[in-house]
């Protein structure tokens, strides 16, 4: 049975494209004597006894996974480089990752220093008047693409590509100024995920500070100046301990969600891994009913993680423990405990070997510092908006990213055209 396919298209080798695009083997995109697809060279020929202090440089998995040209600082002689000048990069070359993170590409840029890549990196030198190197790394980086060359990765758990199987891959081509618009917008929409990644970070090290100015009295907001004082985290929030849910309960179905250990992340809660049960055990208590907000801390294993609860119909199981604040505010005792002194004064007290145990008065024996009722609340309002800024932010970053990658689908398989 015939597909019907929508004028301007044809079936093809990789799936339907445009009538205009054309298919071909990487090992047929090359342009004068330099080999379209060049492994690097074989290790004996460069080890870390023919590095030298300065000279050209070796390219290796560092650069490419960071998709950074300058990093690092292994450089090889004039007499080597000549050597394994076959191996050397040009501008333009796109660089692939081949062992362990697998598939990650570089675009060498114009002022990239002079170098050879090292055994872990595959060059592509393409015939720059048929294939953009740009163009060729967005359409590497598909999510199609990628799931190819997690099929054909060799190596177990590392994941190994190799040259011999590259070359045999085939890729369609829009004609050259296609490709050339395509990588345009696709580099327009990367740059507003760079943009929004480093003012996600930025707000995060600015709410950092903050806590650490705030929550230590060293800075103060405006309209307080009362003396702080010392308290046992005991005296101001009562440690409620979990359940001991059976694992033979647990159901893909259930309506309730049972909090472990593994879900207490640092200021997060992964709901999504949570196991589940269908119904309430009899005998359970009503503070193992946990509410949205409610302030948790890992008592085994990472030991002194917190988090607050996010989604409804949750559980509290045994060796975590929930904080009810008693005089104190909960946003004030959360922030408290989000800072790394916490964490690091919990795991000196852990103990039980490699997997680390808590006990009740481990943590409620812990000192906290606090300013008057009021104060506290107005430094946990501060926090929190900067929170929501940054929850903000990130809910904008998850979005354009996964806009980026509709629209790298849809341009790189002609679905959508640009010209």
């Amino acid at each position: 049975m015939s597909i019907q396919l929508r004028p301007g298209y044809k079936q093809s080798e990789v799936g339907v494209i445009p009538t205009e695009w054309s298919v071909h083997q990487l090992d047929s995109l090359g342009a004068g004597p330099v080999p379209p697809i060049k492994a690097g060279p074989f290790g004996s020929s460069l080890t870390k006894d023919t590095y030298v202090a300065s000279g050209f440089k070796v390219y290796g998995q560092e650069q490419v996974i960071r998709g950074d040209y300058l990093y690092g600082d292994y450089f090889i002689s004039l007499k080597k480089y000549r050597e394994l000048e076959s191996c050397a990069v040009h501008p333009g070359d796109v660089l692939l990752s081949l062992v362990g993170t697998a598939g990650k590409l570089l675009v060498v840029p114009n002022d990239a220093p002079a170098g050879v890549i090292n055994p872990r990196l595959i060059r592509f030198s393409f015939d720059k008047t048929r294939v953009s190197p740009l163009f060729f790394k967005d359409l590497f980086e598909a999510a199609q693409v990628q799931s190819l060359l997690a099929r054909y990765a060799q190596g177990g758990t590392m994941g190994v590509l190799n040259a011999s199987m590259l070359r045999i891959v085939n890729i369609p081509l829009p004609p050259l100024a296609e490709q050339n618009v395509i990588a345009d917008a696709l580099s327009d929409t990367e740059s507003l995920i760079e943009s929004l990644e480093q003012l996600v970070a930025k707000k995060r090290h600015l709410k950092q500070g903050a806590m650490q100015e705030l929550l230590t009295g060293k800075k103060r907001l405006p309209g307080f100046g009362s003396e702080w004082e010392v308290k046992r985290l005991g005296d101001v929030a009562q440690l409620k301990n979990g359940y001991a849910f059976q694992s033979s309960t647990y159901t893909g179905l259930g309506r309730y969600k049972v909090v472990t250990i593994a879900n207490v992340q640092d200021g997060y809660m992964t709901v999504a891994e949570c196991n589940k049960i269908a119904q309430l055990p009899p005998d359970i208590q009503s503070h193992q009913c946990l509410c949205r907000n409610d302030i948790l801390i890992s008592m085994t294993g990472n030991v002194g993680r917190v988090c607050r609860v996010n989604d409804d119909n949750c559980l509290l199981n045994q060796r975590v423990g929930k904080l009810l604040p008693n005089g104190i505010d909960s946003g004030f005792l959360y922030a408290t405990l989000c800072q790394s002194k916490f964490l690091v004064a919990m795991g000196l007290k852990a103990k039980g070997g490699a997997q680390g145990n808590l006990s009740k008065p481990d943590i409620t024996e812990y000192q906290v510092q606090l300013p008057s009722l009021p104060e506290q609340t107005a430094i946990a309002t501060v926090l929190f908006d900067m929170d929501a800024e940054i929850a903000e932010l990130e809910t904008q970053l998850t979005k354009t990213r996964v806009l980026k990658q509709g629209m790298m689908h849809k341009l790189l398989t002609g679905e959508i055209r640009l010209l």
